[in-house]
């Protein structure tokens, strides 16, 4: 098969991007996205026209957050978006004329990397995606593994801390609680609430408050060596190595990769990933250790891997 489109559909944009057998994206088209379940709807298929005007395409992939069924057609449940059940593979094929593949969002992104980025050469992979939230996805054998249903590799809700904080999926002590970007600004709020004296640059970053600390004021702060900062991603870093540590005990991959906007900061997340990886590795002094890899694709590994697995079919 020749040219597919792949589609991510993110919080404020819908991007559509034609790419090849390489993994090359030659052609792209966003469009706004809708506030609307219908309206995304409608949104998909046209950043899919406009993406494919003056192409062949022979498919289109569907990145979407929630849980996707095992057929790969149907939205069974999306946080952000209010669908349930939806026939998303239906509805955009009757529109685009082209078959439809539907996959969880980290699914595709995890596809995306394994062919064609960190994980070439691998042929067992775990990934995991430290965004806002947690994701990740499976790849074993060769395989992307969904499980029976479709909805492995929620990862995120992995439960780390019996009776912990609240999760927004309504458990507790989910492991996207204590490693994830909500997670990193909470533990810099708290560290600069309670020594100030260390969150110089952190604080100075934003409005003068622990309250007004954000994300990219921690890894600019972080960058530059402020205490609080750096402190706070060694705990990020802490709960994601122990979490790769139990995942190894699952798994047993040849690597894990790490991205999303978190792993964006390189050696100064990863290396201590890894540190906590090899404290919590069970026998880890007697058996081999899955290598901990950067994502090489950032942002457009969803779109990429979206369109890769339309390819397939």
């Amino acid at each position: 098969m020749g040219l597919t489109i792949g589609v991510d559909i993110g919080g404020t944009k819908i991007a559509a991007g034609v790419v090849d057998e390489e993994g090359s994206i030659l052609e792209t088209h966003t469009v706004p996205t809708p506030s609307t379940a219908e309206g995304i709807v409608d949104a998909i298929c046209a950043a899919v026209t406009g993406a494919g005007e003056g192409h062949e395409i022979e498919a289109v992939g569907i990145g979407a957050a929630g849980y996707v069924d095992d057929k790969r057609a149907t939205v069974l449940f999306a946080p952000n978006v209010h669908w349930r059940h939806e026939p998303l593979k239906d509805k955009v094929e009757q529109r685009v004329g082209m078959p439809v593949v539907v996959e969880n969002d980290a699914n595709a992104a995890a596809w995306g990397e394994y062919r064609f980025g960190a994980g070439q050469g691998h042929d067992d992979v775990i990934c995991i995606t430290l965004g806002t939230g947690l994701g990740g996805g499976i790849i074993i054998g060769n395989k992307l593994r969904r499980g029976r249903f479709g909805v492995a590799a929620e990862f995120g809700h992995i439960r780390v801390v019996p009776d912990g904080l609240l999760c927004g999926c309504g458990s507790q002590g989910c492991w996207e609680q204590y490693a994830s970007g909500r997670a990193l600004v909470r533990y810099a709020k708290q560290r600069a609430n309670a020594t100030p004296e260390n969150a110089e640059t952190l604080l100075r970053l934003g409005d003068g408050t622990p309250d007004g600390i954000e994300g990219r004021h921690v890894s600019e702060a972080a960058r530059h060596g402020d205490p609080v900062a750096v402190d706070s991603f060694r705990e990020l870093a802490r709960w994601a190595g122990a979490g790769l540590a139990d995942l190894a005990s699952l798994f047993d991959p040849s690597a894990f990769i790490v991205g999303g906007g978190v792993s964006d900061e390189g050696e100064l997340v990863l290396e201590p990933i890894r540190k906590s990886f090899r404290r919590w590795l069970i026998g880890g002094q007697w058996r081999p250790h899955a290598q901990v890899l950067a994502a090489q694709l950032g942002n457009k590994a969803g779109l990429v891997g979206a369109a890769d697995l339309a390819r397939q079919g």
